[in-house]
């Protein structure tokens, strides 16, 4: 098979590359070059854009004998993942930026060029595995399960896609990182949001968005203080509100609502944050079990837990009534629905939706 393994210069894409050769398929490396100036890339950060992390990656083909290019996604990264990024915060959303690159880079636009090249799969370091009857479960290792962030690719784009380090647990991947003599073997994880060099979002949002002033309010109606924008806040969010008028009950509060066209940003207590019920649109259907009426259970963070749900899909439409309430649900943030264990070798994504409501 000729694969196409994405490097992004960490330990996880360089034994993923290893184990493919090891295993005699024509294996070629890339890295994606998403910044137009990838000098703006954070250094020796704990991202996966910069030019150290292209380095790296080279290193590592060149110790395994493959070939390796660098592909220049910088203008669709823009377009797809940071004004996308801008945008829903500018609405009052909550976006994951590495989930939609996956969706829209790492999967969409890389996938496509690979295939259009003659490749048979695209291979990523993701912990997450594709099982024999081509459904995408949860990593081996629970703490690193990445199958959440896969929820948004379609069902075409799974039956091309690789994922070799998904059967494995971390300290192991390392491990076998370390016995090839890859310098990736000791490199922390990546979490950073690459395209904000000094790691700071709200300043970076602001200079997109602007100043744009509005009221906090507690959830009775009084009003508690002015802000310089909606985008500073988030659902869920406890600190950094400094508010100076203490709840009447003296517990903290939390940021409960945001209505980013009037700019009321709303507080409340923690018992405010229940949602029972959520409204999900842009359907990803990986399995077909996942239409009409069915139960399922939800996860609504990339390391969240999961609840118990019933979910009914109309159309490109979805609510979920959900068995336990969850706390901090925001629109934007993607709905990835599991079939739980059926069968011993871990849970089954079925698809996923984007929150567009939640009550």
């Amino acid at each position: 098979m000729r694969v196409l393994v994405a490097m992004s210069g960490g330990v996880d894409s360089s034994v993923a590359a290893a184990r493919l050769v090891d295993a005699g398929h024509d294996v070629v490396g890339v890295h994606l070059a998403l910044s137009r100036d990838a000098r703006a890339t954070r250094e020796s950060a704990r991202g996966c854009c910069s030019l150290e992390d292209s380095a790296d990656a080279r290193r590592v083909c060149d110790k395994l004998g493959i070939p390796f290019y660098v592909w220049d996604f910088s203008d669709r990264f823009q377009e797809e993942v940071i004004d996308n990024f801008v945008w829903s915060y500018e609405h009052g959303e909550t976006p994951n930026p590495c989930l939609r690159c996956n969706e829209k880079i790492k999967f969409a636009a890389l996938l496509e060029r690979a295939l259009a090249l003659g490749f048979d799969a695209v291979a990523t370091g993701h912990y997450a595995i594709v099982d024999e009857a081509g459904n995408l479960r949860r990593s081996t290792d629970p703490k690193k399960d990445q199958s959440y962030v896969l929820g948004v690719l379609t069902r075409a784009e799974l039956d091309h896609c690789l994922f070799p380090v998904g059967d494995t647990e971390k300290p192991q991947i390392r491990e076998e990182a370390a016995r090839h003599g890859f310098a990736t073997a000791t490199k922390p994880d990546s979490y950073d949001i690459c395209f904000i060099p000094d790691g700071n979002t709200q300043a970076f949002l602001g200079s997109h968005i602007g100043m744009r002033p509005g009221m906090v309010r507690d959830i009775d109606g009084t009003d508690l203080k002015e802000h310089d924008g909606a985008f500073q806040f988030t659902i869920g969010q406890r600190r950094g509100l400094d508010l100076r008028v203490p709840a009447t009950d003296g517990q903290p509060r939390y940021v409960t609502a945001i209505d980013a066209a009037t700019g009321e940003v709303t507080v409340g207590p923690r018992e405010a944050l229940k949602v029972h019920e959520i409204r999900a649109d842009r359907l990803k259907v990986l399995h077909e079990a996942m239409t009409g009426a069915f139960e399922a259970n939800v996860q609504v963070r990339a390391h969240g837990g999961v609840v118990p749900c019933s979910a009914v899909i109309d159309g490109d439409d979805m609510v979920l009534t959900l068995h336990e309430p969850l706390e901090g649900v925001a629109p934007g943030q993607a709905a990835v629905l599991y079939l739980p264990d059926p069968d011993g070798l871990g849970d089954i994504v079925l698809g996923s939706g984007t929150i567009c409501g939640a009550r």
